[in-house]
């Protein structure tokens, strides 16, 4: 509680000395473990007299005295004591000349205790060595491997057992493979403070976050801030028991005064539809020192978290490097890397005899509030991807785009998409016309899965868009402005775009889209001191890195001159051209009419109209007719005002005008032809910015 300052006869409670305050937080802890704590949370880095607590505290000062029969017993859903920490152990005694046995179980600090198959083998190990009673229970190493969940809400477990604990003096040899990683070199970089932050687990959650990986994870990865190096997909069953190892190149990017780099190393499982785990939710940090300063890369051997995990035929394995984790510091001054592979990964198993066991050892109930959120949370993780691997609709695997009675509705009741639904075929270069409010943007971002409607359905290529859906690889975007690095230069932003993406760097067709923005030198300068202009280029170009089949472009001109205006209508035609498809929402209505080939029209969240440009701005009967001579065009017109629903006959010039209601205007020309009028052109008298403002009521005097 609080004292009482006398001085002031108890007007106001006393101050606390800030020693006091820092001892609040450190609860029973002793002062110089609370000290080593605040030293470390708060410069992220250990000193000496840290380093040497930590390691008084160590297992390692005792392990290498241990001699007596021992048997380690380690969760593998732990992120507090990974298996290199037991691994470490095991080590020690066992070069210590003690009798080791190890279990690895399906459980830990974020899973659960040990079931009561365990724990009798706990209590048969102290029988034998303490008291002389029962048969010896040997050496044997075994392991829990989680199979898949059952209807009643457990998963499956089998235990494999090996002769010995793998790697040890005179037992098991240590068996690993090898698999080939792609990817290439990767920039990454470091935020300014360090966030936001990539995620691995939830820090204070671990039943959560275990719950959660077991039917695909909570991980997330920030755009720009991770490289990703993939395996070919696997051709036959894998079983991961240990660490795995990757063989990195680092360095510094040449100019950001980077002596150092912090990284964050994680292995994840993916599946044939791209859905990412990461097993126990575990990441292994490292720290690169001595990183040349003119770019010279450093290689480093990092051994990814100890897991155990049954990788499935078709199943591929990535190994991501982050600058950031959330459940670590990490460096706040803003600096970037490159990332490469050095050689293959390699991959532990081991090899052995398995046995059939229930069901995971169930969590104890440490809340009922976070039980059911574990519960609730894993069902619908699970439903969601058992949805995302079976929605989709084989008649449309061929059709870029379908929208069907789309809805988006807003607090208030605002209805900002009502019943939307529109079809874009290949080659069509679609225009998404609209006033303020109608609800094109709202449309554009459930289309690319920034926001869930709240009815109705999306479909890219057949498949329905959720967010995160690996069919939204096919599709590039530029929606609500771009999110360069000032920083950085064009061409390094457009780099950690793409290796953001995971995809080879030689998929880019980084030229291609360099060639379009039309940047020239001004692509090696930095975002910063661009113009809107040249922004806009950029993120244009950043869109159509790797050709996407559906290059989807929110008012791409804005920004533009002129001759910039009429170069991007001819790349959107050439791009259509090659059977990609382009959708593009924009206001100005002439570049519309002359760049797209088809027009849908919104109008208060609602579709009006929908066609071939043509047809729309022929909608409303009005055509002209140009004639060879100044005559000719009295006798036109005189004919034209004969002819049964014909009206608002004038001219102008060499040109006539009229409304021919619903009469054909090739049957208006047969009938000026048959005369004798030569009719030089014939076409729609309005543009479309006239049956736009028809369309959506907002033209002069209606």
């Amino acid at each position: 509680g609080t004292g009482i300052d006398p001085a002031t006869d108890g007007a106001r409670p006393a101050q606390r000395p800030a020693s006091d305050l820092l001892r609040l937080g450190c609860g029973r802890f002793r002062p110089e473990v609370c000290q080593a704590y605040v030293q470390v949370a708060t410069t992220g880095r250990a000193t000496p007299e840290v380093l040497e607590l930590l390691r008084q505290a160590s297992p390692v000062e005792l392990a290498g005295n241990i001699t007596a029969p021992t048997m380690l017993v380690q969760g593998l859903q732990d992120t507090l004591f990974g298996l290199d920490q037991a691994d470490a152990t095991a080590r020690q005694v066992a070069d210590a000349g003690g009798t080791i046995k190890v279990v690895w179980y399906n459980g830990g600090h974020d899973g659960g205790m040990p079931g009561r198959r365990l724990r009798d083998k706990i209590m048969t190990w102290f029988d034998f060595h303490l008291a002389g009673r029962g048969e010896d229970p040997g050496t044997d190493f075994e392991y829990a491997v989680r199979g898949s969940f059952s209807g009643d809400g457990l998963a499956s477990v089998r235990t494999v057992y090996a002769r010995t604990y793998p790697g040890l003096a005179g037992g098991t040899p240590a068996s690993r493979r090898t698999l080939p990683l792609s990817g290439g070199t990767q920039p990454v970089f470091v935020p300014p403070g360090g966030s936001p932050a990539s995620l691995s687990s939830v820090p204070g959650l671990g039943s959560l976050s275990a719950a959660a990986s077991a039917f695909g994870g909570i991980a997330v990865d920030v755009p720009g801030q991770a490289a990703t190096f993939a395996t070919a997909p696997l051709d036959d069953q894998l079983l991961l028991a240990g660490s795995a190892r990757a063989r990195l190149r680092v360095a510094a990017v040449p100019g950001t005064g980077t002596t150092e780099a912090v990284l964050f190393a994680k292995l994840y499982d993916v599946g044939p539809d791209g859905a990412r785990s990461l097993p126990g939710g575990a990441v292994s940090p490292l720290r690169v020192t001595d990183l040349p300063a003119d770019g010279s890369a450093v290689e480093v051997t990092v051994a990814l978290p100890g897991v155990v995990r049954q990788i499935e035929p078709g199943h591929h394995l990535e190994v991501v490097v982050s600058t950031t984790d959330q459940a670590y510091a990490t460096p706040v001054v803003p600096t970037a890397y490159t990332v490469a592979a050095a050689g293959d990964l390699s991959v532990p198993f081991v090899p052995g005899d398995s046995s059939a066991d229930s069901t995971v050892p169930r969590t104890p109930l440490i809340g009922i509030g976070v039980l059911a959120g574990t519960v609730l949370l894993a069902a619908l993780v699970a439903v969601l991807r058992r949805r995302r691997v079976v929605d989709v609709r084989p008649e449309l695997v061929d059709v870029p785009l379908v929208i069907e009675d789309l809805g988006k509705v807003y607090a208030g009741g605002f209805k900002a998409v009502d019943g939307l639904s529109f079809r874009v075929e290949a080659g069509q270069v679609l225009g998404l016309l609209g006033p303020n409010g109608a609800g094109k943007t709202t449309a554009l971002r459930m289309l690319m899965g920034l926001i869930r409607p709240d009815g109705g359905e999306i479909r890219v290529f057949g498949h329905r868009v959720r967010p995160g859906d690996p069919v939204l690889s096919r599709l590039g975007a530029f929606v609500e402005g771009p999110g360069f690095l000032p920083h950085l230069s064009g061409i390094e932003n457009l780099r950690l775009y793409w290796a953001a993406t995971g995809r080879p760097a030689e998929d880019a067709r980084m030229d291609e889209a360099l060639e379009v923005a039309g940047l020239g030198a001004a692509v090696r300068r930095r975002v910063g001191t661009y113009s809107q202009g040249m922004r806009q280029r950029l993120a244009i170009a950043q869109a159509m890195l790797g050709l996407p089949d559906l290059l989807v472009l929110d008012e791409p001109t804005n920004g533009l001159d002129p001759p910039q205006i009429r170069e991007m209508r001819d790349v959107l035609r050439r791009y259509a051209a090659t059977g990609r498809t382009v959708l593009v929402s924009s206001h100005l209505l002439a570049e519309v009419e002359q760049t797209c080939t088809h027009v849908v029209v919104m109008h208060k969240g609602r579709l009006v109209a929908s066609g071939p440009v043509a047809e729309i701005v022929a909608g409303g009967g009005q055509a002209s007719f140009r004639v060879d001579t100044a005559a000719a065009t009295v006798t036109a017109a005189s004919l034209l005002r004969s002819l049964d629903g014909v009206t608002g006959v004038e001219i102008e010039g060499d040109v006539v005008h009229a409304d021919l209601g619903g009469m054909p205007r090739s049957e208006a020309v047969r009938a000026l032809v048959r005369t004798g009028v030569a009719v030089e052109q014939a076409g729609p008298r309005r543009r479309l910015e006239d049956a736009f403002l028809q369309l959506v009521g907002e033209e002069t005097g209606s």
